[in-house]
């Protein structure tokens, strides 16, 4: 009877020490809150949140805790009936995953830049859920190309890019990255199987998914629109466009390459996109000679190729290439400023494929469409398997994809994923396929059981 009274004695001495981290949390956040404005904070809120991102409590955070909380905490600690009333009245389940499930965990959202922007409770906008009993629709093929190249990157790159190792918001549910390659692991395995004999994939079955892995539904969160709960689903593309390996008066805007033995000089960086139109690098400009000139284009053609990070151009000559975004000059991107206006300029790179997420151009991720999605890599992770829910036709649609790829425009975004469509000829063709898709979604996250 002992031992029996012993056991639950630490359990609840468990439970109430989660209770005090989370009161903890929500308490440090909340004095955070009124000292981010005050000039002795400034300095700490550009720290990078790379290694400390879901830690549970530093030192240099206990040190935030009044003593009032300290002694509110020590009672409860030191009488456990006390504590395992307080847990009897906060769940009505013996269960302890439900509990630590229910424990609000702050996430510090961070910036393209490492900086700090603002904390959210993850149970805020992620809950526990299951896929409706509908199938999932995609291409075994490439959704099993996509996971492979995605695992691939994680196998080579976790130490020349630490940040693909932050848990991001998903760590506020208890998702490592190690659960994150488990998961890619195993759809690898179950689409090769089912590839290879000749069967629909059951990752393509609602039950499947429900019954080997856990559903967290992600409710949008989006400062300037408090009331959007749904995930809004933008679409982007490759076009293929005619281009000149020559200047031309059709032809006269220019994409570059920037040169190996040039880039540690970060000269490119002192110049916006308006600079290098005006004509820096060609003939009798300035840093003539400084970069590769790789295609000229029609101004309309260059600020598509910028947008969408990857252009397939139809040379004059009868060849024809791809090319990706490699480096760009270091200057943001900013919402709502037309295309032409923006002063961020991105530098290309011939490639084999439609390139996604890499840290740089020789690691990026080669990625297919229909099962691809751009998203907020910092803040949500590489990798997250993404299914979305839709009503097309009065039918509900299940889609499956992989966070391979991001942009400027997710650096930080928490309501917005960027579905790559295809490749088309023109915005025209473009339209059309993607009036089938909606604009704004359900959305959940599969992770391995």
């Amino acid at each position: 009877m002992r031992t029996l009274f012993s056991q639950k004695l630490r359990f609840t001495l468990g439970v109430a020490a989660l209770l005090f981290v989370s009161l903890a949390s929500s308490h440090i956040y909340t004095r955070s809150k009124h000292q981010q404005h005050s000039p002795e904070n400034q300095a700490e809120q550009n720290l990078s949140f790379t290694q400390s991102e879901n830690s549970a409590l530093p030192q240099t955070q206990l040190a935030l805790i009044s003593p009032q909380f300290t002694r509110t905490f020590s009672t409860i600690w030191q009488n456990p009936f006390i504590a395992r009333q307080i847990i009897d009245q906060s769940i009505n389940t013996p269960s302890s995953e439900n509990l630590v499930a229910s424990i609000p965990v702050t996430y510090p959202v961070i910036d393209e830049w490492k900086k700090y922007k603002f904390s959210i409770q993850g149970n805020q906008i992620l809950s526990q859920s299951k896929l409706p009993t509908t199938n999932l629709s995609f291409n075994q093929g490439d959704l099993l190309t996509v996971l492979s190249n995605t695992r691939k990157y994680f196998q080579d790159h976790t130490s020349d890019n630490p940040d693909i190792l932050r848990k991001g918001l998903l760590g506020t549910q208890g998702v490592s990255v190690e659960d994150v390659i488990k998961t890619l692991d195993f759809m690898i395995t179950v689409l090769r199987e089912d590839i290879s004999n000749n069967r629909p994939t059951r990752l393509q079955n609602a039950d499947f998914i429900n019954t080997n892995f856990r559903v967290i539904k992600w409710s949008a969160h989006n400062p300037n629109n408090q009331k959007q709960k749904q995930v809004r689903l933008t679409k982007y593309a490759v076009f293929t466009h005619s281009g000149s390996r020559t200047k031309t008066s059709t032809f006269n805007t220019p994409i570059y390459s920037l040169k190996e033995d040039n880039i540690n000089d970060e000269f490119y960086t002192r110049y916006t996109k308006q600079d290098v139109l005006s004509g820096i690098y060609e003939p009798g400009g300035k840093e003539y000679g400084r970069v590769k000139p790789l295609a000229y284009l029609t101004r309309d053609a260059l600020e598509e190729a910028l947008m969408q990070g990857t252009i397939l151009i139809n040379f004059t000559d009868g060849s024809q290439a791809f090319f990706n975004v490699d480096r760009n000059n270091g200057i943001s991107y900013v919402r709502g400023l037309k295309a032409t206006a923006q002063k961020r300029y991105w530098y290309f790179r011939q490639v084999d494929a439609i390139k996604g997420y890499g840290h740089n151009i020789e690691s990026k991720i080669s990625v297919k469409p229909g099962v691809t999605f751009a998203g907020d890599i910092l803040n949500i992770g590489l990798g997250r398997v993404v299914v979305i829910e839709h009503n097309t036709g009065g039918r509900k649609n299940l889609q499956m994809g992989v966070i391979a790829d991001t942009g400027g425009a997710f650096l930080p975004n928490l309501y917005q994923l960027d579905f790559l469509a295809g490749t088309f000829r023109n915005r025209q063709e473009f339209n059309r396929h993607i009036r089938q898709l909606p604009e704004y979604a359900n959305a959940y996250f599969l992770v391995k059981k």
